[in-house]
């Protein structure tokens, strides 16, 4: 994720990101602005504007277009806004099953304490790559009992670290360490990262429905294409330069949502998982310590 000041106009304006959509939109802006520059060279310095023109059409569809881009654009965000709410939950409830099973663990049994921790902070890094290309193990703390060949040949493994997560719990109260009164409450917490991986993975995996994203796309591809034959008359060779700027900001909203729509990922405006996993872990070493 871009960290950026969001009150400093000028930098905004002027900066241009390397995952930019300019730099990304720019190789088509160019072979567009050419073909609109033939274009308009052989209206006006050949049929020397004899076709009559008119910006109406355009117009119409032109409010069209916005509203559907408006939709697609609220709906991109509503799905980022909720994978960020969903990783907040998951810092929320690390926080405070670490702390209820700290206050309940002895001490004395610092490997069972460490083992938990560990489980817990695993578990968000195991997340936060399973909703991208696989698991990095080499992420994840060790501990003699978590045997790291076994889950490399999972499918699932936060899955798999929650499981050995709850055997322990049910150790803790086999233990008299918990009682069932804490072992409801604690189970609460427990069922709660299980939840958030659900939807986490429920945005992952849902997308925009298919052809809907494919008619915006088309649609804005014939709106460009047509435009030079409705503003031609209205602005002449400028008409180079107003069907770039009309591509560049209908395209850029197009890739802006197609980005956001999916935020665990990578790119410049993806969520910050890799952070707040690395804040989980450095919370529960202070918990546990």
């Amino acid at each position: 994720m871009v960290k950026y000041d969001p009150k400093s106009w000028f930098s905004l304006i002027f900066k241009i990101h390397k995952d930019g959509t300019t730099r990304q939109l720019f190789p088509v802006i160019v072979i567009l602005s050419i073909l609109t520059a033939a274009y308009c060279y052989l209206e006006i310095e050949i049929l020397q504007s004899r076709l009559k023109h008119t910006m109406a059409f355009h117009s119409l569809v032109g409010f069209v277009l916005s509203l559907l881009l408006v939709f697609r654009t609220n709906t991109a965000y509503e799905r980022w806004w909720d994978g960020r709410k969903q990783w907040g939950s998951l810092v929320n409830n690390s926080r405070n099953l670490s702390t209820k099973i700290s206050a309940l663990v002895p001490r004395e049994n610092k490997d069972q304490r460490e083992l938990i921790r560990i489980l817990i902070s695993n578990y968000g890094f195991a997340l936060k790559e399973h909703l991208r290309e696989g698991v990095k193990f080499e992420e994840l703390e060790k501990h003699p009992n978590i045997d790291i060949d076994v889950m490399k040949k999972l499918n699932h493994i936060p899955s798999a670290l929650a499981q050995i997560l709850y055997i322990e719990i049910l150790k803790l109260k086999e233990q008299n360490h918990i009682s069932d009164t804490q072992l409801i409450v604690i189970d609460q917490e427990y069922k709660s990262m299980l939840d958030i991986t659900g939807a986490c993975e429920r945005i992952k995996n849902t997308p925009i429905p298919f052809s809907y994203n494919s008619f915006i796309k088309k649609f804005i591809f014939m709106y460009v294409i047509s435009l030079p034959f409705g503003a031609i008359t209205s602005f002449g060779y400028a008409t180079i330069f107003v069907v770039a700027f009309m591509f560049y900001i209908l395209a850029s909203l197009e890739l802006i949502a197609e980005e956001i729509e999916d935020p665990f990922g990578r790119d410049a405006n993806d969520l910050p998982t890799d952070n707040l996993c690395e804040t989980i872990k450095e919370n529960l070493i202070q918990i546990f310590d």
